[in-house]
C-alpha cells in the first residue's frame, strides 16, 4: 500500500529535514507506535505519522475518526521538564499550539478540542510516563480535520508551534490560553475517572485554568474544585441549578 504522495517520507523530511520520522500508509495508532518508539529512546520532537489509522486514540483512550486523505493524524514525542503532578499542563501547551495553527479565530474547549466557528478543526490528546523525577517523557496526539492534501505542511507548523509553546513560561501560555477557552463560563458537568454510579461528578461554572492543566469549577455551593484533563472522564453542558 504506498503512501499518500502528500505524506510520503520524502515529502515530510523535505519540510521537516532533520527531523527523527516514522511515515505509514497505514498504522494502527500513531500513538502506540510513538509511545513504543519513546519507551525505547526516541528523542524530544520524533514524528510518527500515517495517512490511515485502523484505531486512532485520543485522551483517555476515547476513539477517534481520522479520514484517510483529508484529514492529518499523527503524533510527536516530547520530553519537558514537569513535575508529575503538572502533566496536565501538556494539555494546554499542545491545544494552543493547534490553536495557534488554525488561526487567530480558533477557539478552545478545555481540554483537548480546537474548534473554527462551529467546526470541530481538531482535537489532542497527551499520554505521560512518570518517573521519580516527574514526567519521563510524553507522546502528543493530534488530528486536524481537513489539513488537506498538501498536509505536510500543516504537519511541519502543528509540530514546530508546538515547541515553541513548550518553550513559554506558564504565564503566557495562560495569558493566552484562558481568553479563547469557550468553556470558561459555561455551566459543566465534569465525570471523572472511573467512570460509574459511585464515580465522582463536579458540577458548577468554569472559571479558571490552573498551571497544572486543571479547570476550576465554581460548585453552586461556592467551593472550587479543580479537575485535572487527565482525570477527566466526560465533560457535559450542565443545567441550571434548581
Amino acid at each position: 500500500m504506498a503512501l499518500a504522495g502528500d505524506l510520503s517520507a520524502a515529502e515530510v523530511a523535505s519540510v521537516m529535514p532533520g527531523r527523527p520520522l516514522r511515515t505509514y500508509p497505514a498504522l494502527l495508532s500513531t500513538g502506540a507506535d510513538a509511545q513504543a518508539w519513546a519507551r525505547s529512546g526516541a528523542p524530544a520532537g520524533a514524528v510518527v505519522v500515517a495517512d490511515y489509522q485502523a484505531s486512532p486514540r485520543g485522551r483517555g483512550g476515547w476513539p477517534w475518526t481520522v479520514e484517510a486523505g483529508r484529514d492529518l493524524g499523527f503524533s510527536v514525542v516530547l520530553r519537558p521538564d514537569l513535575t508529575a503532578e503538572r502533566e496536565g499542563w501538556l494539555y494546554l501547551v499542545v491545544s494552543s499550539a493547534l490553536a495557534d495553527v488554525v488561526g487567530s479565530t480558533a477557539a478552545v474547549e478545555w481540554p483537548d478540542e480546537v474548534r473554527a466557528g462551529d467546526r470541530r478543526a481538531g482535537s489532542v490528546g497527551v499520554v505521560a510516563e512518570l518517573g521519580a523525577d516527574g514526567v519521563d517523557w510524553a507522546v502528543a496526539d493530534v488530528v486536524v480535520h481537513g489539513a488537506g492534501p498538501p498536509r505536510a505542511p500543516m504537519l511541519s507548523a502543528v509540530v514546530a508551534a508546538i515547541e515553541e509553546r513548550a518553550t513559554q513560561a506558564e504565564a503566557a501560555v495562560l495569558a493566552d490560553y484562558v481568553p479563547r477557552c469557550a468553556t470558561m463560563g459555561r455551566r459543566v458537568r465534569a465525570r471523572v475517572v472511573p467512570l460509574g454510579p459511585a464515580g465522582t461528578v463536579v458540577t458548577g461554572r468554569a472559571v479558571d485554568v490552573l498551571g497544572d492543566g486543571a479547570l476550576v469549577v465554581e460548585t453552586d455551593e461556592g467551593r472550587r474544585v479543580a479537575v485535572r484533563p487527565q482525570s477527566l472522564g466526560a465533560l457535559e453542558p450542565a443545567p441550571p441549578p434548581a
